[in-house]
């Protein structure tokens, strides 16, 4: 841990470094001058500590101790609503640029305030462990073998992102578009639609990531039947649960759209995109099963093909199609994403899909959980609201699933 420490520190500095001095550059090219170069000097304070946390975090995961990783986001989240909320009382009144600086302060003083919670942690749980003397080794080479690859990955796949956000609002101006409509599709897409979409993804990622170190105790193993057996319980549960979420998007976006909007402005993006939902919650599954099964570069090569493929298909049909270029750029990107990494956990592993179990009977549920509803609101209840009818929605479909045997081994 002190190596890995040490490792983090050092490049969490390089990092702010960097930071601080691209700061004007990345104001004055990439941001329009909208936001005060001072601002990324105190995101740059925040990135040696979440550099370290990442490793706090990793040591409570290896030991299965992940129950001190949920309580420190907690703790963390709590701390960013709580000064975030207090700054903005105080600041927002002196405009936009306050209002900025209120939110990154929060963001910064929050992750501090975790990395602080995390480590004294730590240090209770590091305090049951003991190694011998003659036991002690340097262990900086063996970290950086597995994390230089990984690290020098994930820049090029960071570095693309943020060429590809930056690109989008731009080429949809060559469409047609003014700067503010431009900048409007691209908010209700981004910041409106997919945070609704991938909220229900939190259930999966609370336990995605404890795959990580499961899959990783089976490959040293070798023991191949169980890599099986887990890969089918999980695919069953993804699919089941992926198909049950796209049903109350596909069918209630007018309604979903209502009640956290007041209107219907993404209702039709909400109908659209969350056809993409299987393939988006089942890839964040095979991701961090094949970050187990030692496939971690596999992984970031996969993205960063995906990132170019996007960021080509953005430059040149998003001019020519608009917002719905960039849609079909969302489709392409998540689809080739999927594709790729079920073919690398296909090659590494020798699992099979149950069509009838995990795909036709959900599907099958979905729609007789929606004419239970339909029935219920035509000739039950005149005017239901809408957070019942989603419930019993979900509660007809788990329903039809229970009794068709689909939750079977």
């Amino acid at each position: 841990m002190k190596h890995c420490f040490l490792y983090s520190l050092c490049f969490g500095i390089i990092s702010s470094l960097i930071l601080i001095l691209l700061r004007d550059f990345i104001t004055t090219f990439c941001l329009h001058s909208k936001v005060p170069s001072y601002i990324f000097i105190i995101i740059a304070i925040s990135l040696p500590f979440i550099s370290i946390s990442s490793c706090l975090n990793g040591y409570f995961t290896a030991l299965r101790k992940n129950i001190k990783n949920a309580i420190s986001k907690i703790f963390e989240q709590f701390v960013k609503i709580s000064i975030t909320a207090y700054i903005l009382s105080v600041f927002l009144p002196n405009g936009v640029e306050y209002a900025i600086l209120s939110l990154v302060l929060g963001e910064t003083i929050s992750e501090i305030a975790s990395f602080l919670f995390s480590y004294f942690l730590y240090k209770l749980e590091d305090s049951k462990h003991t190694l011998p003397d003659n036991k002690q080794e340097n262990y900086l080479k063996h970290i950086t073998c597995i994390s230089i690859p990984i690290a020098i990955t994930s820049y090029i796949r960071s570095g693309l992102s943020s060429i590809k956000q930056l690109l989008i609002p731009i080429r949809l101006e060559k469409s047609g578009l003014s700067c503010n409509e431009a900048i409007s599709h691209y908010a209700l897409i981004n910041s409106m639609t997919m945070p609704i979409l991938m909220f229900p993804e939190v259930i999966i990622f609370s336990f995605s990531g404890l795959l990580v170190p499961e899959f990783a105790y089976y490959n040293e193993k070798n023991e191949t039947i169980k890599i099986q057996y887990a890969i089918s319980r999980i695919f069953r549960i993804t699919f089941i649960f992926a198909i049950g979420i796209f049903g109350l998007f596909f069918f209630y976006s007018n309604e979903v759209s209502m009640l956290i909007y007041s209107n219907t402005s993404i209702s039709t993006y909400l109908k659209t995109l969350s056809f993409l939902l299987f393939f988006m919650y089942l890839d964040s599954i095979i991701d961090n099963i094949l970050k187990g099964l030692d496939e971690q570069v596999g992984v970031m090569k996969c993205n960063i093909l995906d990132l170019f493929v996007s960021i080509i298909a953005i430059y040149f049909l998003v001019p020519i199609y608009g917002v719905n270029g960039y849609i079909f750029t969302i489709f392409l990107s998540e689809l080739l994403n999927f594709s790729i990494s079920l073919c690398q956990l296909k090659r590494k592993t020798s699992f099979t899909v149950d069509y009838l179990n995990w795909l036709i009977k959900p599907i099958l549920g979905i729609i007789f959980a929606y004419f239970v509803c339909f029935f219920i609101e035509k000739s039950i209840i005149t005017s239901t609201n809408v957070i019942f009818t989603m419930f019993i929605f979900l509660f007809s479909y788990f329903v039809f699933l229970l009794f068709s045997y689909s939750f079977e081994s």
